[in-house]
């Protein structure tokens, strides 16, 4: 027999639904508020709805060039070449998504027999490797090419699934299910959702209604399950289900330095910032030393580099006591990057990790 408060297999209950057995008020786990993140493309709000594919077919013969015109899908090709250093193989995926998509556009038009394409999609890479920019960009074509209605991104991580009490799960995913109809969810580090070593866990009950989901919405929503290589193979291994229902799994590869400091003379650049010869030396030895060292994030770590420094010359200027000129304003000097602790002898101990085993990075 189950203890008081516990499940057959020992997981805790729900404690409003034992209010509700003495005579309390229960109060629905729908009403619990979604915790996951709703992302809104000004692009994919801005875009044309109502694209008439039927003006690209004429006289027999279809006009690829007329739908990416009207579509405007190029310009998402271009922000990807402009917002993303490298990943010319992410970016060529990307093409071939978008080059499918229209086709089958003009093939619909055309009166050809076809069925909607699976478009769900496996992100894999390190962190800081763009896999939610990609995912953002991503909603925009279907959106602009009819394949989802509104075209925003709802992120969601486990926390955002799984319910830490029997039937709370299922509310929980369903409503992320729910927010992403019409566009995309993206799921970051989505093996954590499977925890064979825990049978107490309640993640196989949101896989189990994610996998639902996938196939009942597959014309009205994209998933896009996203993290490290490696335990996201092990995930599709151990549920090939899952796997199965993936048709794009896209690889995105780790930065080199150079790439790196591409990265950063962009963010710096967008920023109105600009370094002196002695801490553009310094920042590439920055990120030299980091890359090495543990909780690195590629774009995401240099942009938090970047806000460090900043906040050093911030400082720097602040305690001067001098009247600045625009050139004080816009300089980065190489000790507003080499106080970093990147650049101690001394090995730091490294601070706690949360849930999802990333700390706090290196300041």
């Amino acid at each position: 027999m189950a203890k008081r408060g516990l499940d057959t297999h020992g997981r805790p209950l729900d404690p409003e639904a034992q209010k509700e057995e003495g005579g309390g008020n229960k109060s629905s786990s729908s009403d619990e508020e979604f915790q996951g993140k709703v992302v809104a493309p000004e692009e994919a709000r801005s875009a044309v709805d109502d694209v008439d594919f039927g003006d690209a077919v004429n006289n027999g013969k279809a006009d690829v060039q007329a739908v990416v015109k009207e579509s405007r899908i190029q310009e998402v090709l271009d922000e990807l070449d402009n917002e993303l250093v490298a990943l010319s193989s992410v970016k060529q995926r990307v093409k071939e998504i978008a080059a499918l998509l229209v086709v089958e556009r003009l093939r619909t038009e055309m009166g050809l027999n076809t069925e909607p394409p699976t478009l769900h999609m496996s992100f894999t890479g390190s962190p800081g490797t763009g896999k939610t920019t990609v995912a953002l960009r991503m909603a925009s074509i279907l959106h602009r090419l009819g394949y989802i209605k509104d075209g925003q991104l709802v992120a969601v991580t486990r926390d955002d699934l799984v319910g830490q009490y029997v039937g709370h799960t299922a509310p929980k995913t369903k409503e992320a299910v729910k927010k992403a109809i019409g566009g995309v969810l993206f799921i970051d580090e989505a093996y954590y959702l499977h925890r064979p070593e825990n049978e107490r866990d309640y993640g196989q009950e949101a896989i189990e209604v994610l996998l639902q989901a996938m196939e009942t919405h597959r014309e009205e929503m994209v998933v896009v399950m996203a993290g490290y290589r490696e335990p996201m193979n092990e995930f599709f291994l151990a549920n090939p289900g899952m796997g199965s229902r993936i048709a794009h799994h896209i690889d995105f590869p780790d930065y080199t330095p150079d790439e790196l400091a591409q990265i950063a003379d962009m963010m710096f650049e967008r920023q109105t910032y600009e370094l002196s010869d002695e801490a553009r030396d310094a920042f590439r030895e920055y990120i030299e030393r980091r890359v090495e060292q543990p909780r690195f994030a590629h774009g995401r770590s240099i942009r938090n580099a970047i806000d460090r420094a900043r906040m050093r010359q911030a400082l720097r200027l602040f305690d001067s006591g001098k009247e600045l000129s625009k050139e004080d304003l816009v300089t980065i000097d190489a000790e507003d990057i080499r106080q970093s602790s990147v650049f101690s002898d001394i090995e730091e101990e490294a601070p706690e990790a949360d849930t999802n085993g990333a700390g706090e990075e290196e300041s």
